[in-house]
């Protein structure tokens, strides 16, 4: 029979407390297993273990977190949104919704990252087709030029989705330009000051 440690060892004798097989580098002078020794050392620390008196402190509590949903529609009507939400598969309908008076600065916002999107894609679709035409590249553009169009409809489709939700949206570079020239007032999620 093998060493209940080590596979493919020959045992030499059973363990005094547990009874498994053990090698003879497993066994001690008393007959025990490592296994054995192991939790006899545990339970000689645990025994020596004083209780410390007191109680356990509190936890601290979580700040309160409005929702952003509930920060970013405060003032703004659901066509609204809605309209800037279909502003990114659509740019016309942000163009639209940037004439409204009535729409708060968010949503603005929103509206000019949704153009910004879908110029882009635009602009990238112009770069791989351009590139596309010469020889060494043209082959690793043309083969990265038709996942550009499912690109576009799940990129588009997100952010509306997150927009229509109230989330705020970041488009990856569109959207530190439009950070700086439309930076939100972080006590009411709306910016205040003019330009």
């Amino acid at each position: 029979m093998d060493c209940y440690f080590h596979s493919n060892v020959p045992s030499i004798a059973a363990c005094a407390d547990c009874r498994k097989p053990i090698c003879a580098t497993c066994r001690d002078d008393a007959g025990t297993c490592p296994s054995c020794r192991l939790a006899a050392k545990v339970d000689a620390a645990t025994a020596t273990r004083t209780h410390l008196g007191g109680q356990v402190p509190p936890r601290p509590q979580q700040p309160s977190v409005v929702r952003k949903a509930e920060v970013a529609t405060i003032g703004d009507s659901v066509e609204s949104r809605a309209l800037v939400a279909l502003g990114y598969p659509l740019w016309p309908l942000a163009l639209l919704s940037l004439l409204d008076r009535k729409q708060s600065r968010y949503l603005r916002r929103q509206a000019l990252q949704a153009i910004g999107f879908n110029v882009l894609m635009l602009g990238f679709g112009g770069i791989l087709s351009f590139l596309s035409g010469f020889a060494w590249i043209g082959l690793s553009a043309s083969v990265l030029l038709p996942f550009l169009v499912p690109l576009f409809l799940v990129g588009s489709a997100y952010y509306g989705i997150k927009t229509w939700n109230g989330d705020d949206v970041r488009v990856p570079i569109v959207g530190d330009w439009i950070e700086e020239k439309f930076p939100l007032d972080p006590s009411n999620g709306h910016a205040e000051n003019a330009r």
